[in-house]
This record gives C-alpha cells, structure tokens and sequence, in this order.
C-alpha cells in the first residue's frame, strides 16, 4: 500500500489517491470527514487536516475506485487501516481529496495585478506575510515563476499587517518556495524584517 495526493498546489493537498496490488486508484466521498482527513495527513507528514473535500475537487481521478464508506476514528496510522467497503456504488466525480495543515499556497496583493504586491502565505490555516530579511533574487524568482509571472523587477517591501511570518531562504531555483528551507514563527530571524513584497515583469 501507497498513498499520495493528486491535482492539488502542493504535496499537502489534493485528490485521495492509494495504490493496492501494483494499481493507483482513487477512494469515494460517501462519509467522507474530517476525521478520515486527518488520517491521511498524518500518513503524509503533511500535518493536520483544514479540509475534507468531496465532489472531486481536486479533478477527477481515473481507474479502480478502492474505497467507499471510510469510517476512520482519527488515530489510525494508514487510512486502509480504517474500516471501509471495498466494493462502491461510486464514479470519479465523487473523489474525496483533503486540504492539510501543511499545504502552502501564495498571493501577492495590493499591487497592480497578481503578479505583483506584498507576498502572503496561506499556511496551517490562516494568511501570513514574509519576512525580507532573507527575500533576494533567488526567493522572489522562484515565486515570480511560481505563479505564471516571469521574473522579479523589484523587491519592494510592505508592512506585517497579518498574524504569521514566514520566512525562506532558496539557495537555487526550486518548483516552489515550500521546496525552500522555511521557518514559521520564529521571532529571530524576522525581528525588524519588514514584508517582502515583488513586482514580477508578468512575462
């Protein structure tokens, strides 16, 4: 057995996928919560979970359909160690996915589009800022290319309005800043940091 997430921003979120006898396929909706999420999580070192989606958020999967009915209680350490059906009355359209504490998803705002402003982060729950004290070209390239945007012009900065800080430090260019070394939280390194910000050229 095997377990990974599919369609989703990062490795922490995204439709359900297992493997079983050799073969990836998906797990069905029906009774789908939280609890059952938060095992998925936890198997993943992806945290815990935000959400428990069904409707095939995360696109619809393909091939066998390996559970339906998953009733875990929340402290199993896999999710095929929880009880379920193997044989579903299910399609693909109802593939169960999560969102994990972990996952990391990134805006800019308030500048003139999306490809420019104060950088925030989405992390366990909640909008943060990033600090500056480490955003050099190499930071602000990877999330220029991260999101469609072409390559950093300036690293203005901004004020922390928001709870969190988020700090990285990429030492080459990476698919996304979560593949950066990254703290959360840390008082040190952000004392007197003020909040990164980019404006990427949109190309």
């Amino acid at each position: 057995h095997r377990l990974r997430l599919a369609g989703g921003k990062s490795h922490c979120e995204g439709r359900v996928e297992m493997e079983q006898a050799g073969k990836w396929g998906t797990v069905c909706d029906d009774g789908w919560d939280l609890a059952d999420a938060n095992v998925v999580c936890r198997q993943l070192h992806c945290g815990w979970a935000l959400h428990a989606r069904d409707n095939a958020t995360f696109g619809r999967g393909t091939g066998l359909i390996l559970r339906d009915d998953v009733s875990c209680k929340g402290h199993e350490d896999h999710l095929w160690d929880c009880p379920a059906i193997r044989e579903h009355d299910c399609s693909h359209k109802e593939d169960a996915g999560v969102v994990c504490s972990e996952h990391q998803q990134w805006r800019l705002s308030g500048g003139r589009d999306g490809c420019a402003g104060r950088v925030e982060v989405f992390f366990r729950g909640t909008w943060s800022t990033v600090c500056d004290s480490t955003w050099y070209e190499m930071e602000a390239s990877v999330l220029c290319h991260m999101l469609g945007c072409g390559l950093p012009l300036e690293r203005p900065s901004f004020n922390h309005t928001l709870p969190g800080k988020m700090l990285y430090e990429c030492t080459r260019l990476q698919p996304s800043l979560a593949h950066c070394k990254w703290t959360y939280n840390k008082s040190a390194p952000c004392h007197q940091s003020r909040a990164a910000g980019v404006i990427c050229n949109g190309m």
